[in-house]
């Protein structure tokens, strides 16, 4: 590639944009004044950057008939793995298909980036390969993801495998359907807002979101740097304690991750729950949208916790309600700078940047973004309306006032070992016909976050653990805990899943 010198005249639109008036000597200066600059541009194109070289031989695969993924859920199958031997042998692992898998295709489920096939594997794609795991394939996820139900993936829908007429729920929706329906015991999510939490909570899956900055999110597609979490999806709870210990820890690039600090977390499988202090959050129950029937359910499993020697009280966090309100501060602008200048890699931060990953969606938002979802117009037509008319200074103070957010929940934490409620404040939701109004599908897609997105500005980790069913479809109880105290989560999550058979209850 070659990058051009601008022309005068090129040079005086640009200025214009920022209210400069140039004369023409001053046009020439500047053109002069780029030369040195622009060397360096050249250099660049001559130097090799490093890559994430592939660790196992790989075929790129098949993207499955119908026949073979009834829900939806797959975008693509593989078999790849290394032979190695390790914590995850015998493991079949689907990967959210946000996350590059070198040699397979990756639509992230949007318009935009079909027919894009990354050369190299994610961080935690590598991870898992070492640990002996099969990647089984991708799973198909919501248009760029931004949706928390599951209609907007240019694939087709994804469906709930306890009501096909229901949603998976979003953005992981497909990773959390394969779950469900036995595909496989293992799958990776993304979160930004809840979307690790509230298709395992819809699917009735084991799904946890890591403090922020535990797992490394190198080599996948974000949506918000401050925001972006990367987690698992199981069947079980020892899977997720097998799967999260695999994938967490610095991994040299992602600079987010160089203060975590992984825990013992199959340790805490063998640990009573015994002592453990929960602290019931008023302000997750009783939304305007909250099924009474939901929080019965998560009461009483709570309640039931008791025979474990687990002490429960309610507790108030008022900033809870303010959660979302910040979280959207944070995330809309955010969200619209990564996907509209730094076309889903963003920039100004020390990491690894997927510069095929990066060309390919400004190739897509060139010539087909007009194809993508309602959700993703609504981020970016919004996002950008409030950078470009209040100057970005409502990203900012939300970004300050996630500082007292985290505060709050960390107060109620210095009380009780993990905070509780309801994951979804309302079990599945239909899915919305094809022709459906679009503030339907919209509100359908945004509208299950009251619980689930506050913790992802707040980077505390949050598990959701099926805790019951109404009317078949599955209940999640959500599992709140201190920065890098997963183990405590897991160590209470196995005592509420030896409790008993969520299926009957």
């Amino acid at each position: 590639m070659v990058v051009r010198l601008p022309t005068p005249e090129q040079i005086n639109h640009l200025a214009a944009g920022f209210g400069l008036v140039l004369t023409a000597d001053e046009l020439a200066a500047f053109q002069q004044a780029f030369k040195g600059p622009l060397a360096s541009y050249s250099r660049l194109d001559e130097l090799v950057a490093p890559a994430l070289a592939p660790v196992a031989p790989r075929s790129p695969g098949y993207r499955p008939p119908i026949s073979e993924n009834p829900y939806g859920a797959w975008y693509w199958k593989t078999d790849i793995k290394t032979g190695s031997e390790g914590l995850l042998s015998g493991k079949r692992v689907a990967i959210k298909d946000n996350i590059c898998v070198a040699g397979v295709p990756m639509m992230n489920g949007s318009a935009l980036l079909e027919g894009y096939v990354p050369e190299f594997d994610a961080t935690v794609v590598t991870r898992i390969l070492d640990a002996g795991g099969t990647i089984a394939g991708k799973a198909a996820c919501e248009d760029l993801c931004f949706s928390g139900a599951s209609h907007t993936c240019a694939t087709g829908v994804i469906r709930n495998p306890h009501n096909p007429a229901h949603s998976a729920g979003g953005s992981s929706g497909g990773s959390a359907a394969l779950v469900a329906a036995g595909e496989v015991p293992m799958a990776l999510g993304g979160d930004q807002g809840g979307s690790i939490r509230t298709p395992s909570s819809w699917c009735g899956a084991y799904g946890l979101k890591p403090t922020w900055g535990l797992v490394p999110t190198t080599g996948a597609m974000p949506i918000s740097y401050s925001v972006d979490h990367c987690g698992p999806i199981c069947a079980s709870v020892d899977d997720v304690a097998r799967l999260l210990t695999v994938i967490a820890g610095h991994d040299g690039w992602d600079t987010r991750t160089i203060a975590a600090r992984p825990g013992d977390y199959l340790g805490a499988l063998a640990k009573p729950a015994r002592g453990l202090r929960v602290g019931v959050l008023r302000e997750g129950f009783g939304h305007p949208e909250s099924d009474p029937a939901v929080s019965e359910k998560v009461k009483q499993t709570i309640a039931s916790l008791a025979k474990a020697g687990v002490e429960s009280t309610e507790v108030s966090v008022p900033w809870h309600l303010d959660g979302p309100h910040v979280w959207s501060g944070v995330i809309l602008e955010g969200a619209a700078e990564m996907m509209l200048k730094g076309y889903g890699v963003g920039n100004n931060v020390q990491g690894y940047y997927p510069v095929s990953m990066q060309e390919a969606l400004a190739r897509g938002m060139g010539t087909r973004v007009n194809d993508v979802s309602a959700t993703v117009k609504l981020v970016l037509i919004l996002g950008e309306y409030m950078h470009r008319n209040y100057h970005g200074r409502y990203h900012s103070k939300a970004q300050n006032l996630r500082v007292l957010l985290r505060r709050a929940y960390d107060e109620a934490l210095q009380k009780f070992d993990v905070l509780a409620m309801p994951t979804i404040p309302f079990t599945a939701t239909p899915i919305p016909p094809a022709d459906a109004p679009l503030i339907t599908q919209i509100d359908t897609a945004l509208n299950m976050q009251a619980n689930t997105c506050s913790f992802d500005v707040s980077g505390h980790p949050a598990f959701t653990v099926p805790c019951g069913r109404i009317n078949g479809l599955p209940v999640g109880l959500m599992l709140v805990g201190r920065h890098f105290e997963e183990a405590t989560l897991i160590r209470l999550a196995a005592a509420i899943e030896a409790s008993g058979d969520w299926k009957l209850n």
